[in-house]
């Protein structure tokens, strides 16, 4: 097999890092869209597989006696470990796990989990082994070293496989490098492979989401996804998608590649006067000076502090180190703002949202999803949990929905909202069961006439306020993880503090999560009038009111649901990330419709 000459122009390199890792070859070859995601967009998830493949190559990786220059080596019998070369013609660098010299002779030897590929009669390696050896003995022979072969050690099976380093296989890994470094300065993100077993073992499935892409791609008659498509088109050329049986994808079935729920859970800091500290890894709550809690960094994925509680410096960089966000509250509840670490993951995809926050009929396409959506869900709650729900509410709340679906403007889609709302909240008080209480001032009773906010004045607003104050802040978290500025919106158009994207993806989640959780909490007594203070017209709960909410809220989030485009269970917290991570295959083209949350 022939070397095709390998040439990039220097403009285009100048767009991108220095050198490619030898490693990062190896994923293009397993899989170009994983490639795409850790190397371009600087994606990456830990599973069991990458914990232990790191934990199997810690010894390795300490730095040993070093290599010296080939012309030095003379005769010398070199052993040396964690080597780093490059070659500066093919602009790609490796990490040599071993390095063995012999008159002059190098032979790279390389670690690697599992067990070799079974070739019938012999053991063989696997291409994506094969390529990353190669390129070692390509930056070896590039610095001066003669490479004939090279190892690969598979630690599973403890087999030593050999490869000969012969013009076929040295052409394979040059040619892998040229493609992967188009792939990287072109920047369109590969399609999705299909019912692949690769995608099973793969950390990056749940932000990759394959079958659920394959799916949705699964045909679209609709003007509007042709819209989507021509405006794609116009800004970069030509159709990324290409030609696909979409009966055949949209047919096959949605493997749930993500855990239905996340091992990891909020804490909640909720009494006046609290203190946060770390030492090491262990987070240290004081009241005063007294212990009164730790908590493990690796046991939760954020910190929410409620009103006056302190949060020392040292503890902020750990947890932005470890990426746990650390949310701030007013003591009432209203959501200030977030600490997390620096959002430099896809700048691509954040320049596509400002690009199509410009563009009025997407963003009236996509609000109109969203509020139908949202009245569904809302008519849903009624029918569930109401004694005898109005015929009258259904059915307009039901017109409601398909008028909002085909409305022609913002002005008409927000009165269809308003309406929607009017005739929900209007029935929401046959949805409580609690009887009311003698002695109690009426403003603490659940007898709910309306909603209100800023500030609420009743029990129930009070409790509908503190939710949707929640749900902003973990849609919020979810808009950060997906790489989203969530200050920019499409339905809710930017204003000075608001997360106007947490509050559009919320939309549909309002009365499936808040509205639910509140009417769980009332009508399981986890809540009563007791739990809460007035102060001038306003209505806060108290810190123990606070914290039973607290508690009904992630009940309710930890709760597993249905998707009704993928029918595979996960709990509304894992849903929120999904339904995130969908919105951006939309704006990267992936997809051409965003498919809203509805239940039944």
């Amino acid at each position: 097999m022939a070397s095709r000459a390998f040439t990039l122009p220097e403009a285009a390199l100048r767009q991108g890092p220095d050198y490619l890792p030898a490693r990062m070859v190896n994923e293009f070859v397993y899989c170009p869209r994983l490639f795409f995601y850790e190397w371009v967009e600087g994606v990456f998830r830990e599973n069991a597989a990458t914990v232990e493949g790191a934990a199997q190559h810690a010894r390795v990786d300490k730095e040993g006696k070093g290599l010296p220059p080939a012309e030095e080596a003379g005769e010398e019998q070199i052993h040396s470990r964690s080597v780093m070369l490059s070659s500066e013609r093919l602009r790609v660098i490796a990490k040599l796990d071993i390095v063995d010299v012999s008159a002059g002779v190098a032979t790279p030897v390389d670690y690697k989990r599992g067990k070799p590929r079974d070739d019938g009669d012999a053991l063989g390696l696997w291409p994506t082994d094969r390529v990353q050896l190669a390129i070692q003995a390509i930056v070896l022979r590039e610095n001066g070293y003669r490479c004939e072969e090279g190892v690969i050690y598979y630690r599973t099976t403890k087999q030593r496989v050999r490869l000969e380093m012969t013009p076929a296989v040295m052409a394979e890994a040059e040619a892998a490098i040229q493609e992967a470094w188009e792939l990287a300065l072109r920047g369109e993100i590969p399609e999705p492979l299909v019912a692949s077993p690769k995608c099973v073992g793969c950390s990056l499935a749940p932000i990759c989401l394959p079958d659920e892409v394959n799916r949705l791609n699964g045909g679209s008659d609709e003007p509007e996804a042709e819209q989507m498509l021509l405006f794609q088109m116009g800004e970069r050329g030509a159709p990324r998608k290409s030609a696909k049986r979409e009966e055949d994808l949209a047919a096959r079935e949605v493997r749930r590649l993500v855990t239905a729920r996340d091992d990891l859970k909020p804490v909640y800091l909720n009494t006046q006067g609290l203190r946060v500290g770390r030492s090491g890894t262990v987070l240290q709550v004081k009241e005063k000076d007294k212990l009164v809690q730790e908590i493990r960094m690796t046991d939760i994925n954020q910190l929410n502090v409620m009103g006056n509680i302190q949060v020392t410096t040292q503890t902020i960089q750990s947890l932005c180190e470890a990426e746990i966000p650390v949310c701030y509250f007013s003591q009432g509840g209203w959501f200030y703002g977030i600490t997390q670490p620096l959002c430099t993951k896809n700048v691509f995809l954040r320049q596509k949202q400002y690009e199509m926050a410009k563009q009025p009929w997407f963003c009236l396409r996509l609000a109109r999803q969203l509020t139908a959506g949202k009245i569904r869900n809302q008519r849903t709650m009624l029918m569930r949990n109401h004694v005898e729900p109005p015929a009258i509410a259904l059915q307009g709340m039901k017109e409601m929905a398909e008028r909002a679906e085909d409305c022609g403007t913002a002005e008409e889609l927000l009165g269809l909202e308003g309406n929607g709302a009017r005739l929900y909240f209007g029935s929401f008080a046959g949805m409580l069961k609690a009887e009311p209480e003698e002695g109690i001032p009426e403003i603490f009773q659940f007898d709910f006439a309306g909603r209100n906010r800023r500030p609420p004045r009743d029990a129930v607003n009070a409790l509908l306020s503190l939710g949707y104050s929640m749900l902003a802040k973990d849609l919020t978290i979810a808009c950060y993880a997906v790489g989203f500025d969530p200050m920019s919106g499409f339905y809710h158009q930017p204003r000075f503090g608001r997360p106007s994207l947490a509050l559009d993806l919320m939309e549909p989640f309002r009365p499936l999560i808040v509205d639910s959780a509140v009417v769980s909490a009332i009508n399981t007594k986890m809540v009563t009038p007791g739990d809460f203070v007035s102060v001038g017209r306003s209505v806060a709960l108290t810190a123990n009111g606070r914290k039973a909410f607290y508690r009904a809220y992630e009940t309710r989030m930890d709760t597993l649901v249905t998707h009704p485009q993928f029918d595979y269970r996960v709990s509304y917290r894992r849903m929120l990330e999904i339904q995130a991570r969908l919105l951006g295959k939309l704006l990267d083209g992936e997809i051409g419709r965003y498919p809203v949350f509805t239940t039944r």
